[in-house]
């Protein structure tokens, strides 16, 4: 850990901007001051609304459209969000909640690769029943990662990360009585993609893929073999005319995010359908 003093100074700072825009700021000043983090970006997730970028440095060229398609809803696949969906809170590396392949994704290559990640680290922290926050923390040097001791001081502050979060945001991503639970709808339309050209089989292969499993996790986790999950997958891509995961990726996002007012079932149903 770094020195004494100096976090003491920074968490002084930090308490007192509790509840005030200043918060997550000066929360990564915080987390800097113990650890060499080259960036970081806070996602809040609400209760039942999409995600709201309250920190966002990752210096990258492509920052604006990158979040634009994260917030509109890739975030559904990154590996972060399921975490906190599945209640699987504290601290963790990408490798620690990501499948095999994870690298070779279009999403790693679209959100994590664009930001200029070479490792990250965050927290994932619980505000309400189904509300959480993730502080990714980055480092984008080349052969840049989190040691073992960063890491552990990191895990030695979760405790006053949390309170400190809790008291911040908990308040604001409480759903109002009978809102629609967006993010719910979200996922919906993620369980049934594909699900009206494919068949069931190549549709649990798609939805694997997507999720940025290599093709031995997908026959391991479906219980097939390899050439059958590329058999599969060459049919589901014929069927989806896409010749590639980049081409299945952005068929994914274009059609949820061309689903207005999504009432269930597969959004490729009205994205495919030709214009009256």
């Amino acid at each position: 850990m770094r020195d004494l003093t100096e976090y003491s100074q920074h968490l002084a700072h930090l308490i007192a901007e509790v509840r005030t825009p200043q918060f997550p700021a000066r929360l990564i000043a915080t987390l800097r001051g113990l650890v060499a983090i080259d960036d970081a970006t806070v996602v809040v997730y609400p209760e039942r609304e999409y995600p709201v970028i309250d920190y966002f440095e990752v210096p990258n060229d492509g920052g604006s459209s990158t979040l634009d398609r994260f917030v509109s809803g890739a975030f559904v696949l990154d590996p972060y969000y399921i975490a906190g969906t599945e209640n699987r809170f504290g601290l963790y590396r990408l490798r620690d909640l990501s499948p095999a392949g994870f690298r070779d994704s279009e999403y790693y290559k679209n959100w994590y690769r664009n930001c200029g990640y070479k490792d990250e680290c965050g927290y994932i922290v619980r505000l309400s029943e189904t509300g959480f926050a993730n502080i990714a923390l980055g480092k984008t040097r080349p052969r840049g990662s989190f040691s073992r001791q960063e890491v552990g001081t990191l895990h030695s502050v979760l405790p006053v990360i949390e309170t400190l979060c809790r008291q911040h945001w908990q308040r604001d991503i409480e759903a109002a009585p009978g809102s629609v639970d967006l993010r719910k709808k979200l996922h919906e339309a993620l369980r049934a993609f594909g699900e009206s050209l494919l068949t069931e089989r190549e549709t649990q292969v798609i939805h694997l893929v997507l999720h940025g499993h290599s093709t031995k996790t997908v026959a391991e986790k479906l219980s097939i073999s390899i050439e059958t999950v590329k058999l599969h997958r060459k049919h589901a891509y014929a069927k989806l005319e896409v010749s590639s995961q980049a081409e299945l990726f952005y068929l994914f996002l274009d059609s949820l995010m061309s689903a207005k007012d999504y009432q269930g079932g597969d959004t490729l149903v009205a994205y495919l359908q030709p214009p009256q």
